[in-house]
């Protein structure tokens, strides 16, 4: 059993270490062909997708993962089919709304950002939320069954597909990196809502049932999450979206570039994020407050611990790591992204907070704390980015970023007061 388990946790690491891997280098390669100028475009046009999406999408695979635990438990597998279709629906209904906003909105995104030539790629980049539709509810549906390791698996095979198609459109132009960036995802996500299909046939055949008495928790839990989920997008995409018009898109360009370490470290992560919501998750419904608590701070000291090692040295090297991948082009962009280091440190030794608030059943934190985050980003980033650009950017995202971990220390020590034990704070 243990030895399974190694495995799995060990297939997953690889599997989105490697897509993780795919997915900068993937991105170095464009930002070096289409160089700062166009780059910028390139960025405000992804960016500008990646906002709408999350901002009119609606977060559903987050209550596919909690309630569908509750249902496999429980064997109520006909609630579980009504869940995930009606997911499926409201999922598919908030690609539609976010590919539409984005449509309206690029022919006046040269206005916006004081730019040349985002029309097009805006309008491509519109078919974005479309062709994610399927890879989120499919994710829930593998992490469903316990298989986090095949998730891993078509994350890196997407992924992959991604960075092919990006790779081959950006030896052409702006709008061909992105229509290539569309096909890329358009097949990973056909991939893995196959097999998550496959996956989703093996439980009892039954047919539906209605949701019951639990309905309106789990309509409320929806609402929270798609909130939460949307402040979040205001906090990370907004961020270029707004030194876009305060600055100009090479600085865009240069910012998206200094977001690497973030990125990076985010990445480095996510296998221990999908493990925690994964056993997390099922702990918590089994009444196991106490092993969730002491996970918790088994990865904050594990992870401040790395990071006290690892990161001086890449704070220091920082532009000579910047010349060598992207090239002498984006040495602007140095400074900055020794901020978004720091940034990501936090983020690091903090990144718990993405699952938890799922685990226990409360999204509402996150709409708190990320809503602190973003109230304290928007104005910095309009104000220092306007002054310092992508310099400016970045020092507003770290600031963000050290009080959004503050609110999250107040806010687990009342979850601690409220359902923790001895036991749990002390282990």
């Amino acid at each position: 059993m243990q030895t399974r388990l190694l495995w799995r946790r060990s297939a997953t690491a690889i599997g989105l270490y490697g897509g993780v891997v795919l997915g900068f280098a993937g991105g170095v390669v464009a930002a070096r062909e289409l160089h700062p100028d166009r780059y910028g475009l390139f960025s405000l046009a992804v960016v500008g997708a990646g906002f709408f999406q999350v901002l009119l999408d609606l977060t559903v695979e987050e209550a596919m993962v909690k309630y569908g635990f509750r249902y496999t438990t429980t064997e109520r597998w006909g609630r579980l089919r009504r869940l995930y279709r009606r997911a499926m629906l409201l999922k598919t209904l908030g690609a539609v709304l976010a590919a539409v906003a984005l449509a309206i909105a690029a022919p006046f995104a040269d206005s916006i950002f004081g730019a040349h030539g985002l029309r097009n790629p805006m309008l491509i980049a519109a078919l974005l939320p479309l062709a994610y539709v399927p890879e989120a509810p499919a994710g829930a549906a593998l992490v469903l069954t316990g298989r986090y390791d095949v998730r891993a698996g078509f994350t890196f095979l997407t992924s992959a597909l991604r960075v092919g198609g990006l790779v081959a459109g950006s030896f052409y132009g702006v709008s061909e990196a992105i229509l290539g960036l569309v096909l890329g995802q358009v097949a990973g996500s056909a991939a893995v809502g196959s097999a998550a299909l496959a996956a989703f046939r093996r439980y009892p055949a039954t047919g539906q049932e209605r949701l019951g008495e639990d309905r309106k928790e789990i309509v409320r839990f929806v609402v929270q999450s798609s909130i939460g989920s949307g402040v979040v997008s205001l906090r990370s995409a907004l961020v270029p979206l707004l030194l876009g018009m305060v600055s100009n898109p090479v600085q865009v360009g240069f910012f998206r570039v200094a977001q690497a370490p973030q990125t990076g470290l985010g990445a480095l992560t996510s296998p221990a994020r999908l493990i925690l919501l994964t056993e997390q998750t099922r702990d918590w419904e089994a009444g196991e407050a106490a092993k969730v608590f002491a996970g918790l701070r088994r990865f904050s000291y594990g992870a401040a611990a790395l990071m006290a090692v690892s990161a001086p040295f890449f704070y220091w090297f920082m532009p000579t790591l910047v010349r060598v991948a992207y090239g002498s082009k984006y040495l602007p962009a140095a400074d900055a992204a020794r901020l978004m280091l720091l940034a990501g440190v936090v983020a690091f030794v903090f990144a718990w907070t993405k699952s938890l608030p799922v685990s226990i059943g409360r999204p509402g934190l996150r709409i708190v704390t990320h809503g602190i985050e973003t109230l304290v980003v928007i104005p910095l980033v309009l104000t220092l980015g306007s002054i310092w650009d992508a310099t400016g950017a970045a020092a507003a995202s770290l600031i963000a970023t050290a009080v959004f971990a503050v609110a999250w220390l107040i806010a687990l020590a009342r979850i601690y007061r409220a359902h923790g034990t001895t036991e749990a704070v002390v282990s």
